[in-house]
């Protein structure tokens, strides 16, 4: 690959999923850095069942129809700028996507060029797949078996990494349509294209990697969802990340002057552990990046300097991501007030529940595989971890998964009628419950031979109202992949040392006042990364936070197993909570389905913590103001109310 030449290529994120900011692409046209590439990422495994459902109604649907809307008043002003935009919003219908884009490029009257990558779309040809070498389609997760799947598929998409998009690039569009590409990779694939990457370049891939994965939650890197929010002095039109790259693969985190948000080494860390599996085996189709390499230093307001990242060749194999019917749920609340909120709360719940089972015998239906009452604003989310208190009001939620629909029409016509015969103080909030369809997800690996991607391109011309000329259709595309080792051999090093210190002189107080945190979900399994205010706040939290004391504190919430892992560079520890989220995705029943507010449950737990640790800390890495410092002791563990 030869490159075009430049020494730094700007690349901005206008979108993190389905449903962001809608007016984010506007903000990072518009603003006064010069942009080169816009990256927009629109897909999650349920939104690629939605928008399989939407295709099999409507042939021209199954697209992100945002994307048209958005961009719509800025296709002029993105080509007389010279932005091209790469985006998975094609879903399970590029081609449509390309077609509502050429339309809206003849109304404004522009010349366009579009390039897709096709491909990664395998539902259609899973029962011929699944009987070849390599394809059995286990759960990568769970070990289980695809039979009993099979039958009930919705899509099923392979991940594609960045290689089919720069070949995309080669042909000089204005925008890249995909599928299913990953997150990182359409970030990638335009630091590949710029600067002339080999394939084996692992440390300069495992930069882009890194880049990628900062800036594809949008306004996460820039303030967004930071655990010390009162930093960040306004959240009104937050300035999305952009990326400042080097052809050494090194890079700038920023924004735009004058936007609202926050860049900091502290936004940055957070979001480098969102979501993080292994540190050290971050996997991906182009190369496994080591998170415990990357280096970060500020490098200005507003600007974090990321080098020094290392990576190793990837595998021979691809993900598969499955969405499958799995039943249905419905969910319905009732709004109880004080006094005694909580106690009138939980004999709704009793009182639910009982006539459901009684009414579903009577008429001859199986019982829901799943009921659940959440009790919000007294201690839902965080489940047994608040000190008791008597709420003033508690929104009660109740949810039922049943494998019978039937069932589900039971349940949502017996929740009104508990507004008249219960206990005192209800009040109406939304009447019958409706009921979804559930969609779950099943993560699976293949060859990369079962899916290869094809590269389409076409444009239109002002003037031409026919239409769209195609300019070029690639044969299926194939990249050598070395069969590298996700295992990972050594611990990362560890330079940080535990000063002495006087246990005399040490307080009970929440992790809060030593860390901050981010945490979010894969299938039923949380990740936590708990990120220190300092190098010797991370050596304490080190010897102290262990993976069993974590259990322990979250032993209302999590069943399965959890992990730790260290991250020095970034002075981080990572958690992974299995069996936490109530099965994860969809299917869940939790309010709180994604693991969010975990991070904030874990710093609350507290610990007889060394005064002189506080004063390790920094002005820019301290903890601000906040009520948590009032709250009582929570004595550890606890097993939370039910």
């Amino acid at each position: 690959m030869t490159g075009t030449g430049k020494t730094m290529v700007r690349i901005a994120n206008a979108g993190g999923y389905w449903g962001d900011d809608p007016y984010a692409l506007r903000r990072q046209v518009s603003g006064p850095l010069k942009i080169d590439y816009i990256s927009i990422d629109f897909l999650a495994e349920i939104t690629m069942s939605i928008l399989q459902k939407q295709k099999q109604k409507d042939a021209k649907l199954g697209y992100a129809a945002d994307f048209i809307s958005q961009l719509s008043p800025l296709l002029k002003t993105c080509k007389e700028r010279g932005i091209k935009i790469i985006t998975n919003a094609g879903g399970v219908n590029p081609r449509a996507c390309a077609d509502a884009l050429f339309e809206l490029a003849r109304k404004v009257g522009v010349d366009l060029r579009i390039a897709l990558v096709e491909g990664d779309d395998i539902a259609e040809r899973l029962p011929v797949l699944v009987q070849q070498p390599g394809c059995a389609m286990k759960n990568m997760e769970t070990g289980e078996a695809f039979d009993g799947v099979l039958s009930r598929v919705l899509s099923a998409n392979v991940y594609f990494g960045a290689m089919p998009v720069v070949d995309a690039l080669k042909s000089n569009p204005d925008i890249v349509i995909c599928g299913r590409v990953t997150d990182t990779g359409i970030t990638l694939a335009a630091m590949i294209h710029e600067f002339g990457w080999k394939a084996d370049d692992y440390d300069k891939l495992a930069h882009g990697i890194v880049a990628g994965h900062i800036i594809e939650c949008g306004a996460q890197a820039t303030g967004g969802n930071f655990t010390d929010w009162k930093k960040v002095k306004s959240f009104v039109d937050v300035g999305f990340p952009i990326l400042e790259c080097a052809a050494d693969g090194s890079f700038v985190v920023t924004k735009h002057p004058g936007t609202g948000g926050l860049v900091s080494l502290q936004t940055v860390r957070e979001q480098l552990l969102y979501e993080m599996g292994h540190p050290q085996s971050y996997i991906t189709p182009d190369v496994i990046a080591d998170f415990t390499t990357i280096h970060l230093s500020a490098d200005g307001e507003d600007r974090v300097r990321v080098s020094g990242v290392r990576g190793r060749a990837p595998t021979d194999l691809l993900k598969v991501s499955v969405a499958y019917s799995d039943g249905f749920k419905a969910s319905g609340t009732l709004i109880v007030s004080a006094p005694d909120a909580r106690e009138k709360a939980e004999k709704f719940s009793e009182i639910m529940w009982q006539k459901l089972s009684s009414e579903l015998t009577r008429a001859g239906l199986p019982q829901c595989r799943k009921t659940m009452s959440e009790y919000i604003g007294d201690d839902s989310t965080h489940r047994g971890l608040s000190p008791q208190a008597s709420a003033k009001e508690v929104l009660v939620r109740f949810g039922a998964l049943a494998d019978d629909k039937a069932c589900l029409q039971v349940f949502r016509k017996i929740l009104p009628s508990l507004i008249l015969s219960g206990p005192s103080g209800v009040a109406v909030t939304g009447g019958a419950p409706v009921i979804s369809d559930v969609v779950s997800y099943w993560p699976a690996l293949v060859p990369q031979q079962v899916a290869l991607a094809r590269v389409w391109v076409g444009e239109v011309k002002q003037g031409n109202s026919a239409a769209a000329a195609q300019l070029y259709q690639s044969p299926e595309l194939n990249w050598p992949r070395t069969g590298g080792s996700s295992d990972v051999q050594n611990a990362p090093l560890d330079p940080h040392i535990l000063p002495a210190f006087d246990k005399s002189k040490s307080q009970r107080l929440p992790l809060w006042s030593l860390a901050h945190a981010r945490s979010g979900d894969k299938g039923d399994t949380a990740n936590i990364g708990l990120i220190a205010r300092s190098p010797d706040c991370y050596a304490w939290l080190r010897e102290n936070v262990s993976a069993d004391l974590v259990g322990k504190w979250f032993a209302s919430i999590c069943k399965g197993k959890v992990m730790r892992f260290t991250v020095p560079n970034l002075w981080s520890l990572n958690f992974l909570l299995e069996e936490t989220l109530d099965g994860g995705g969809t299917m869940s029943l939790c309010i709180d389905a994604q693991g969010k507010t975990l991070s904030q449950a874990l710093l609350r737990c507290e610990l007889d913590i060394p005064l002189s640790l506080l004063a390790s800390i920094d002005a820019e890495h301290a903890a601000p103001e906040s009520e948590i410092f009032s709250l009582s002791s929570i004595n550890l563990p606890r097993t939370g109310r039910s």
